[in-house]
């Protein structure tokens, strides 16, 4: 899977010039719905060519049964580079000059509370399909911006459901060096020491993300002798961390606690060097047969010739939400379509999901399990699905961490 920006950007002005050139019967009938989708192409292309081809079966699924509202459905994306400023950028072109009816996307974080800002600016629907950080529906949340996603909280939470089993007392943390990877520490640790008070923690590497020194950060690990580690580390930076903790036995005997890395985009590439007995979340695409999924797998086989990966299903289930959204408010006004979304329910590829009224959080849940190795490839064991609603936090707590404003 590779895409560079020049054919990234370019399959994109193929779009929009299809979109100009729409059949005059659509435009009769009042046009088609535009959605404005902004996310790091070119600079997470593991996750999100996979989560764009998601996209494009929901899309094509929904307008192949008549679109929303007797009419179609298009997207017009941009790429923002993993850049929070070219991400608002667009955000503008797409809303003055595109005239779209909302807008959807983000991968990362920082890119995520951007866009957020500029919905809640702007007074316009944003509908975060990746973005982890809590903020995006407590701290910095807002009327217009809703999360598919399981959070940083929530997955973390269910991870420490399962540290707390273990006998290990020491931690050491390592995460990227920014919103997302410090929250997931902050978290840990936390909701850790509320769950076995006797646990400690005795050393912490943030490296920049990207920019993993993956020798020195697994020697730093290695020289504080903690009994666990809890890795937040993702992508290229997963790899080299790995890699380097494998060849200096950094993993020997220790439990290690990941969230992430059971997902495909970022298990697949480790090969045979995937580290056996970590507890993660992720996505075991093969095993899981309830009927939504299966209807999903299939049909994501049967047109990609592949197997979906986690940011299929994001892209998926973001298109289908918005679209059962549109469905629910019969109008694609901006403030109707708000009220649509709160205590939206719709059925995922992994089951029914709700945004909840009082964040603007999905339930989605994730999967849970230890990682092995099976024919030379990283699998998952042992999972199980973690509702999402069960690791949110109560009414009365969200109360406090979200503006009243909101």
């Amino acid at each position: 899977m590779t895409l560079d920006r020049r054919n990234f950007l370019a399959g994109s002005a193929a779009a929009t010039a299809a979109a100009v050139a729409a059949p005059a019967v659509l435009r009769a009938q009042g046009g088609a719905i535009r959605i404005g989708e902004i996310n790091s192409y070119t600079a997470q292309p593991a996750f999100l060519i996979p989560y764009r081809n998601g996209w494009t079966l929901a899309l094509e699924q929904i307008n192949a049964k008549g679109g929303v509202l007797g009419r179609k459905i298009e997207t017009i994306h941009r790429d923002d580079g993993g850049k929070p400023e070219d991400s608002v950028r667009h955000a503008g072109e797409l809303v003055n000059a595109e005239k779209v009816d909302l807008l959807a996307g983000g991968f990362l974080s920082n890119v995520g509370l951007a866009i957020s800002d500029f919905a809640n600016q702007n007074k316009r629907l944003y509908v975060a399909s990746e973005p982890l950080t809590d903020a995006l529906v407590w701290a910095r949340g807002n009327r217009y911006t809703f999360r598919l996603r399981p959070s940083t909280y929530m997955q973390v939470a269910m991870l420490v459901e399962e540290a707390a089993k273990l006998q290990t007392k020491t931690w050491a943390c390592v995460a990227p060096n920014y919103e997302y990877g410090q929250s997931c520490v902050k978290w840990f640790k936390e909701l850790l020491t509320k769950a076995k008070p006797d646990v400690s923690f005795v050393a912490e590497q943030f490296p920049a993300l990207g920019k993993i020194d993956a020798g020195a950060t697994v020697q730093a690990l290695e020289a504080a002798k903690p009994q666990g580690i809890f890795n937040v580390t993702f992508a290229g930076d997963l790899i080299n961390f790995v890699r380097q903790g494998n060849t200096r036995g950094l993993f020997e005997g220790r439990e290690v606690v990941s969230v992430l890395t059971g997902e495909p985009e970022y298990l697949d590439p480790l090969g045979a060097e995937a580290p056996k007995g970590w507890i993660v979340t992720g996505y075991p695409h093969s095993d899981i047969k309830t009927p939504e999924h299966t209807a999903f797998y299939d049909a994501y086989k049967a047109k990609f010739n592949d197997y979906p990966r986690l940011g299929s299903v994001v892209g998926f289930d973001t298109m289908n939400s918005i679209a059962a959204a549109l469905a629910k408010a019969g109008t694609t006004d901006n403030e109707k379509l708000i009220a649509a979304m709160r205590g939206l329910k719709f059925t995922s590829a992994f089951g029914p999901v709700e945004y909840r009224a009082i964040d603007h959080q999905s339930t989605l849940g994730a999967y849970v399990g230890r990682l092995d190795v099976k024919d030379g490839k990283g699998v998952m064991t042992g999972w199980s699905y973690r509702d999402g609603a069960k690791y949110l936090p109560s009414d009365d707590v969200v109360r406090t961490l979200r503006p009243a404003t909101a």
